[in-house]
């Protein structure tokens, strides 16, 4: 029978004469999807293209997805791309360190999403909660830094999902039974994670911030992290300030760790392993201040005095 429906297919093949793009939403019954295809130029007969389907199977295993069918594509392979489920798709990479409204803007960019529906959907704390398995207000920290293969048409919900799925699988045991050795919950270890990440320029930097911040922490000092006060500049205003004055250390957020002591209600960017791994494993050392350098590279301090002194070296340019 098969071989038979494939004679009568010789000439059953569409007519579009451009590469045709066809969207197929997930549920569809097999009539729609004919319909679809032959609305598209694909298939030319949509009776003979429905036998030979059943007779393969493939009208039960129609994957939903965005496909794309060049001209002369042949009723059989239009068949083996469904089973297949070979939809097409797009790469989306994510730096770390993004925040929710810097993803968002992001994915509009890149994958022509409205930034207002990736931010809404990111801050859907019910579905994070749910999602990651501890209570947090919405995904902010848990949009894993990566390079994704996405689906063509993919939703902002969706997007959001595949990230925080992402964090989830990328999240490792061994860090899970680190976190004891730091006294920090999952939720606080990214935490602490992303303002190492805002910290950080020069990589093997990350474990001695961390290591300050830890001993900040363990003395009850006041964590002063200018990642945090950028933030909460971010969050009221909608645009990020890579410079600092002394009134924006007055800025009034529970974000402010200049102003509140210990860790910040919630992760301040999405972390990179790098930063996770440093947080867990600081590097021990005496020091409790740090300035950065005109290179980028951080000099560190023990006491209040020589952190100044190095302040007034930096500003000499010395």
């Amino acid at each position: 029978m098969v071989a038979a429906l494939t004679l009568m297919l010789a000439g059953c093949t569409g007519t579009n004469v451009t590469s045709e793009r066809v969207t197929l939403p997930p549920g569809a019954a097999f009539g729609a999807v004919t319909d679809t295809l032959a609305a598209h130029g694909v298939i030319a007969n949509r009776q003979v293209f429905e036998l030979l389907a059943r007779a393969r199977g493939v009208d039960r295993a129609v994957q939903a997805g965005v496909y794309e069918f060049p001209p002369g594509t042949s009723p059989w392979k239009v068949l083996d791309v469904l089973a297949k489920g070979a939809a097409v798709s797009q790469k989306f990479t994510v730096p770390e360190g993004l925040t929710i409204p810097e993803v968002a803007a992001l994915a509009a960019e890149k994958l022509g999403l409205r930034e207002d529906s990736v931010i809404a959907a990111a801050k859907d704390g019910r579905a994070a909660t749910a999602l990651l398995g501890f209570p947090v207000t919405s995904y902010e920290g848990f949009l894993r830094p990566e390079t994704y293969t996405l689906p063509l048409g993919v939703r902002a919900d969706e997007l959001v999902r595949i990230m925080a799925e992402g964090f989830k699988t990328g999240w490792q045991p061994r860090w899970t039974a680190q976190l004891g050795s730091v006294g920090m919950t999952q939720a606080q270890l990214v935490t602490f994670a992303s303002i190492v990440e805002g910290e950080a320029r020069a990589d093997d930097e990350r474990e001695t911030i961390a290591g300050v911040y830890h001993n900040r922490l363990r003395i009850g000092m006041a964590l002063q992290a200018d990642p945090t006060v950028q933030y909460a500049i971010f969050l009221a205003t909608g645009k990020r300030k890579s410079r600092l004055f002394e009134k924006d250390y007055q800025f009034p957020s529970a974000y402010n760790t200049y102003l509140h002591p210990g860790l910040p209600p919630g992760p301040v960017n999405s972390p990179s392993q790098r930063s996770i791994e440093a947080s867990l494993d600081p590097a021990d050392v005496p020091y409790l201040y740090f300035v950065a350098g005109p290179d980028g590279r951080h000099i560190f301090a023990r006491t209040y005095a020589e952190h100044l002194r190095n302040i007034a070296r930096v500003r000499r340019g010395k």
